[in-house]
């Protein structure tokens, strides 16, 4: 019986000891190190205005309806582009419902950027990401728009087309992927700098 009591007695001083190393110290250090080292990042990439207004998430896409910006991924997630409801369409590539839908936004985009109608797409134009909200297109993607939006803000295709090149992030640790645009951060510059 003393046996067992101890055993329960050193079973309990571990699990206390454990519960305050793991579900308060190590959090601590782990929220400490994230604030210290990337402070940004670990508290979500927020884009602020000049006033303090939160205008979004570098890690995050948003809808951008109206010409005179570049669109982004289409989005599966929920109503589409919702945070709380990530999520990609789960069709697979046998999916008529899913040829349908790229057919349909091919079609779309060709007509809203004005290409010809047999005018190669980039896939990331007319697929969803896996988690709907993919803030980044493909450096393509972001060229083939440029013509519209230049057009429809009334400045040199160049002017965009450097903002583009601005915007690009390159390959991760060089290698990695492919180049990608954020179209939020890309967006935010074409309101702050070009009208």
């Amino acid at each position: 019986m003393e046996s067992f009591l101890r055993e329960i007695k050193t079973s309990i001083l571990l699990t206390l000891v454990f519960g305050v190393l793991l579900c308060g110290a190590y959090p601590l250090a782990v929220w400490a190190g994230g604030q210290a080292l990337f402070a940004d990042k670990a508290n979500g990439s927020l884009i602020v205005d000049q006033d303090g207004t939160v205008r979004g998430s570098a890690l995050l896409a948003q809808s951008f309806t109206s010409e005179k910006y570049f669109q982004p991924r289409p989005s599966a997630a929920g109503i589409g582009y919702d945070a709380s409801a990530s999520s990609g369409t789960n069709l697979g590539p046998t999916s008529q419902k899913l040829t349908d839908s790229i057919k349909k936004r091919i079609t779309s985009y060709r007509t809203a950027n004005g290409l010809a109608s047999d005018a190669p797409v980039p896939a990331d134009a007319v697929t969803a990401s896996g988690s709907g909200l993919d803030p980044h297109i493909s450096v393509v993607n972001a060229n083939l728009q440029s013509a519209r939006v230049a057009r429809v803000r009334a400045v040199s295709p160049d002017q965009v087309r450097m903002l583009i090149a601005k915007y690009t992030s390159d390959r991760d640790l060089g290698l990695l992927g492919e180049p990608t645009v954020n179209v939020l951060l890309l967006n935010r510059a074409l309101d702050q700098g070009v009208k």
